[in-house]
């Protein structure tokens, strides 16, 4: 039972539907809901502080139910995918109806292509990763994978990585900053670990190598298929799916810094180096991502057994929230560079 309020998520495909089909202000019905009303309702929702005793543990890492509710976001992606390839074409949209269901896609690649693909990607089995593979495809992010387990958890809270954004960086910098960054250090990671293996970089064992040819299979068929118009609209939602990606990035480790010891070494990931936020509502819509200072101390660990703990520093609000706050610097520098001083 405990496993059901993740379906919550059909939330999202709910309104993304209303998007689809309607006219007017109802094309940003999910933008209005997700970044709307969710802040507000969490501001009024205590934050959720509990946290699976060792027997509750036990028993829900055994519940396949979790496991099942992400693999069944995968056909609510790939149908959704196709939904928005036809109705985005529909003839009399205004440009507030396009943008609209441009941005609706674009959450759905957000929420679901990448950060259900993020969660499989950490499970070790094929098969999970697989799906994991496919869900990041339709957000055209699949070198998310080599980059996110190899190098950032590897370098998370430090200089090194791109995806930890510095004190007083602007988020429209780091929008840049980190998407590319990572898309190269992805190629590094994968080429050494070819010539480590002592083969070319070009193999079919490069995942980059393979990634690259699906991104680039996968556009020629909507081009193909659909035309330059409707070619054009899915990249742009798969651009909104990145940025809010890089909006997540930003917020989870913004200003955390690991220190190094005399050898000139950083010291290991603690549940220090992440920002942590437990309100309820962003928690559940995102498989506890939100939990994200055990995630980093823990990358294994399923999404439902993450922990709250004291010692990570909190967000004032939750994810959503965040995202937006951090759309005016000012107002971000002056909430967050006020919560570093305090850790």
């Amino acid at each position: 039972m405990k496993a059901f309020k993740y379906l919550s998520i059909l939330i999202l495909p709910i309104v993304v539907y209303f998007s689809f089909t309607g006219k007017g202000w109802i094309t940003h019905l999910p933008a209005i809901v997700f970044f709307g009303f969710v802040p507000l309702i969490e501001l009024f929702i205590p934050p959720n502080k509990e946290n699976f005793s060792k027997d509750q543990e036990q028993i829900e890492k055994e519940n396949k139910g979790y496991t099942y509710i992400l693999y069944a976001t995968l056909p609510v992606q790939l149908v959704f995918l196709g939904f928005f390839l036809v109705s985005i074409g529909e003839a009399g949209l205004t440009t507030s109806e396009y943008i609209g269901r441009v941005f609706s896609m674009g959450i759905m690649c957000g929420v679901i292509g990448i950060n259900v693909g993020h969660e499989l990607g950490h499970r070790n089995n094929r098969f999970d990763e697989f799906l994991g593979e496919i869900l990041l495809l339709t957000s055209l992010n699949t070198h998310f994978l080599p980059y996110h387990n190899a190098g950032h958890h590897y370098n998370v809270a430090t200089p090194e990585d791109a995806a930890t954004a510095r004190k007083n960086e602007l988020l429209y910098v780091f929008w840049f900053r980190s998407h590319f960054q990572s898309y190269q250090q992805a190629w590094q990671l994968e080429n050494k670990r070819m010539k480590e293996s002592g083969r070319s970089w070009l193999h079919f064992q490069n995942r980059m190598v393979v990634y690259t040819l699906c991104n680039i299979l996968l556009l020629a068929s909507i081009y193909f298929f659909f035309g330059q118009f409707v070619f054009l609209s899915f990249v742009a939602a798969a651009v909104v799916g990145i940025v809010l990606l890089e909006t997540v990035n930003y917020i989870e480790h913004y200003g955390l810094l690991r220190n190094k010891n005399k050898f000139g070494r950083y010291e290991k990931v603690k549940r220090t180096h992440s920002w942590n936020s437990d309100h309820q509502v962003g928690q559940v819509l995102l498989f506890n991502l939100s939990r994200h200072s055990d995630h980093h101390y823990n990358g294994s660990k399923h999404y439902q057994l993450l922990k709250t703990l004291p010692e990570s520093p909190q967000m004032p609000t939750g994810y959503p929230g965040m995202m937006v706050l951090s759309l005016f610097p000012p107002l971000w520098f002056n909430i967050m560079n006020k919560k570093l001083q305090q850790i």
